[in-house]
Order: structure tokens, then sequence, then C-alpha cells
């Protein structure tokens, strides 16, 4: 179950300690509308109680889906040592926190997002952060539609940001985010068909670039996806007493459903990875299942019980994991 970082979490805390729970309820709710309807973060996060709501209730789930991202591309690079990020559509930073875990060599790092009120947050999380790269992170205001790939930075990563944008305008801007790109980009989106369409759309544009992928595909090769199918994953996150409060929910957790796409550079060295879990695997009394994309095409895999060392191999196995 993915947890947040101590000193993020204690962060959060601070911001939305004096907010009635009622109050960040209602703010949840509007903020959550909102994006439903497609809105940019401008119409949905206008106000501090906007952006408590946010941390409590949606900053968690993108931290974990971002860290999963990472640890998967680690797996496939794990040779891969940037020194510099660049968080597009930062939010309040959430990415960045979730990349100095994946990646200790990095130096610096540059936040770029259209909202001030989400930056000044993300200023004030970077600061009492005991990492040197995140405390003293660069804020940058500014669309990401008019983002200017002047310079190059070792990997970017883009969370949960291009869902705002119409199809045009979010193949443009990842075609600028590879031009900014020296070395990994990293494509977060939700796990909807919606959100794998554009990271399906993504991954056509940036194989005609000449990316190499690295993960979630073993390979290069066509999505064996059909049309009612759609690639995505999820991990689990613990729910703070805020978090259950603000979603007026009991439950102490809840599942991140997410989509991602991580490409790489030629000079970036990867692992051969022969096969990916692409759904929950399922463990009958004779058998586990694994459904995996391999080679091209979506199938089944049976290890069956008698066979020991492979079954306790395969019961240890997540959806999402490299075999």
């Amino acid at each position: 179950m993915s947890e947040l970082p101590i000193e993020l979490r204690e962060a959060i805390k601070a911001f939305i300690r004096d907010i009635p729970p009622d109050e960040l309820s209602r703010h949840a709710r509007a903020m959550s509308e909102f994006y439903r309807r497609g809105r940019r973060s401008e119409d949905a996060i206008r106000v501090d109680h906007d952006v408590a709501a946010y941390l409590a209730t949606r900053l968690p789930a993108t931290y974990a889906a971002v860290s999963s991202a990472l640890e998967a591309s680690s797996t496939r690079a794990p040779s891969f040592a940037p020194r510099s990020l660049l968080d597009v559509g930062a939010g309040p930073g959430t990415a960045s926190w979730a990349a100095i875990e994946a990646w200790p060599s990095l130096q610096s790092i540059t936040l770029l997002d259209s909202n001030p009120l989400f930056l000044a947050a993300a200023e004030g999380f970077a600061r009492a952060s005991a990492n040197p790269a995140l405390r003293s992170a660069k804020s940058s205001r500014g669309d990401i539609v008019a983002f200017d790939p002047a310079s190059r930075f070792d990997a970017v990563i883009a969370a949960y940001a291009l869902g705002e944008l119409s199809e045009y305008a979010h193949l443009d801007v990842v075609q600028k985010f590879w031009e900014g790109c020296g070395g990994l980009l990293v494509i977060v989106e939700p796990g909807t068909p919606a959100g794998f369409a554009r990271v399906l759309s993504a991954r056509k544009l940036l194989l005609e670039a000449g990316a190499n992928i690295i993960a979630p595909c073993p390979g290069a090769y066509p999505c064996p996806m059909r049309a009612s199918q759609w690639c995505h994953f999820a991990v689990r996150i613990s729910r703070s007493r805020a978090h259950r409060k603000a979603k007026d929910d009991d439950v102490p957790f809840e599942d991140e459903k997410f989509s991602y796409l991580a490409v790489a550079r030629d000079g970036v060295a990867l692992e051969r990875a022969l096969a990916r879990i692409v759904a929950p695997p399922r463990r009958l009394k004779p058998e586990m299942r694994l459904t995996i994309c391999v080679e091209g095409t979506i199938s089944e895999r049976k290890i069956p019980a008698r066979d020991k060392a492979a079954f306790k191999n395969a019961i240890r196995k997540k959806w999402g994991d490299a075999i």
C-alpha cells in the first residue's frame, strides 16, 4: 500500500489543519465536478481551500501512480541517473516528490504550472523536504501549451497534465516534452478509456520520433489491446483521516487506476523485458492465471500448483509487473 513521505504528509497536515471537515468536503466535491467536466485547474483550484481539498484527496493518488510508473521505468533502466528534472503540470509538486525517491541523483528540479496557488503550495512543500534538489526547486508559471523546449532536462514527467487539452494540443505538447527531454520521458494519465487513448496517441507519436519504449510495453510493436480494452494498472493508497472526511467515506484505502508511458533516448541503457502483467493475477485452486502482454499479443499464462517453484514465484507477481 502506497504511503506519502513523512515530510510531505506532515506538510499537508499543517496546510489543512484549520479547515473544518465539512468545508474541506464541500470543496472536494466541487473540485471533482470541475475535473469530471474536463475543466482546467484554473477553474477547479481558485482559493486555498480548493488546494487543501486537492492535497487531501488527489495528491496521494497522483503520488502513488507516478511512483509506480517510475518504479517500472527504473526496473528497465536501472543505471539511469538523471541530474535535472522538468515536472510538467506540476501542481503542488507531487511528481517531483516521487522522482527524488526514484532518482537520488537529481540535482535540479523545475516545476512548471499555470496555477499560482498550486505553485505556492509546491514551493512551501519543497522547503519542507530534506532533499537538496527539491529544496532548491525552481518554479515556472506558464501554460504547458506554450511550453518552449529551449533547454533540455535529463528527465521529464507529465503527470495528469494532458486531460485538459484537445487531442491536437496534447500531441503538440507531447512533441515539445520530447524535444526538451535528454533522457527519459514519463507520461501518466487516469486509468480510463479516455486517459489510455491519450497515452496511446502519445505512444504512436513518440515511436515515430525515434523514442525507445521502457514501460509498460515490453516492445515497440502495435498495441494489442482491442477496442473494448484499455491498458491500465492500479495502486492501493492509504487514506488519511482528512482524506476520509473529505470524501465522506470511512474506507481506509482506495485504488488509483492509471495509464502511463515511459520512453527513452538512445543513450539510455535498457534491460530486456519479455512480458508485462496487464490484469490482476487470479489465484485458483489448481493454478495461477496471469494475463500478459508479450510479443504484440495479449495471452493468458497458466501456472499449475503442482509446479511448486513456478507457482510460488507466480503468486508474488502483481498487476503491472514485468516478467
